[in-house]
């Protein structure tokens, strides 16, 4: 993944500067600074409450921040908001659809909202129906398709105009399992042309989408990080957990004269001459990788290994 350094260089599509928005005496964002680059997936997480959707408005221009600033493509939506907005396609929670309409006369009436250029508005919205997989609905009503069309077509109002910034709120909710694999798989695909930023209470989505992600709490931000750095992608330290056929009581020094192994914790196993095993080590010494020095330890001692994993965290 891309270090802090790598990041500073990209371009910041999307950057929000000691934001704050007060409805009254309740303060539903408080001093929230992140940044989203060009070309990253983007996860914003929380919890009910914490902020996720308010910080989305903002971010879109819905509504203003009580202070602080929102750029979008280096411009303030304050002082440029017709120009930010242009670079944003909005999917919000609930899609903004026209029950009444076809779906290619929907997606006209966005691009004409967008001030898509009239000869070039068929040949446009024909692309994003192919992206989207709407061309078998397209002169279809809205309000007769099933909640997966419906979300594919809120996606595909949101690509009309080509913004290069995609911003997307729980844009899975309600779906079931196929739909979710299928708009998930559209997010992949629009995240290789678009910076997205999207909310999902579904950890292993944000898992699998996202290059960082930004966690909120009580309207803060507590966490801005790469995914990798969180589920111990990377990194100095490496959690190995191994199954050995030699007892605890013989096994146990000789793992802790490594020079890369910093901790063992012994797990329950029902055979008392196996020892099953998760060790906490430096991914690589002088002495070379863990995994390397862990086997010639083992061989050494005639002890066979069983089974060996690289143990990595869930972002649940």
């Amino acid at each position: 993944y891309d270090t802090f350094e790598a990041l500073e260089r990209k371009k910041r599509m999307i950057e929000l500067c000691n934001v704050t928005k007060r409805y009254g005496a309740t303060e539903a964002v408080s001093g929230l600074s992140f940044f989203a680059p060009e070309g990253q997936i983007v996860g914003l997480l929380g919890q009910n409450g914490a902020g996720k959707t308010t910080t989305l408005n903002m971010l879109t221009g819905y509504f203003p921040p009580t202070s602080g600033s929102v750029r979008v493509n280096g411009m303030d939506m304050l002082q440029q908001p017709r120009e930010c907005k242009r670079c944003i396609g909005y999917l919000p929670e609930r899609p903004p659809l026209y029950d009444e309409m076809t779906v290619t006369a929907y997606l006209t009436f966005v691009c004409q909202l967008k001030e898509v250029r009239r000869e070039a508005i068929e040949k446009h919205i024909g692309q994003i129906m192919d992206t989207c997989g709407l061309k078998e609905v397209a002169q279809r009503r809205v309000g007769t398709l099933s909640k997966g069309y419906r979300q594919r077509v809120g996606v595909a109002q949101a690509l009309c105009g080509n913004p290069p910034v995609l911003v997307l709120d729980e844009p899975t909710v309600g779906l079931d399992p196929r739909q979710v694999k299928e708009i998930r798989e559209l997010i992949r695909q629009l995240g290789k042309e678009h910076t997205v930023i999207f909310s999902s209470h579904l950890l292993p989505e944000i898992q699998q989408l996202c290059d960082r992600v930004v966690i909120l709490h009580k309207g803060k931000l507590i966490r801005e990080a790469a995914m990798a750095e969180l589920t111990g992608g990377d990194g100095e330290t490496i959690r190995l957990r191994a199954t050995v056929a030699m007892k605890e009581r013989l096994l146990l020094p000789a793992l802790n004269s490594l020079e890369c192994v910093r901790r063992v914790k012994v797990l329950p196993t029902p055979d008392a001459d196996y020892t099953e095993l998760e060790m906490e080590c430096l991914r690589e010494t002088g002495r070379g990788r863990a995994q390397a020095q862990l086997f010639r330890l083992l061989a050494g001692l005639d002890a066979p290994l069983m089974q060996l994993t690289v143990v990595k965290d869930t972002l649940e």
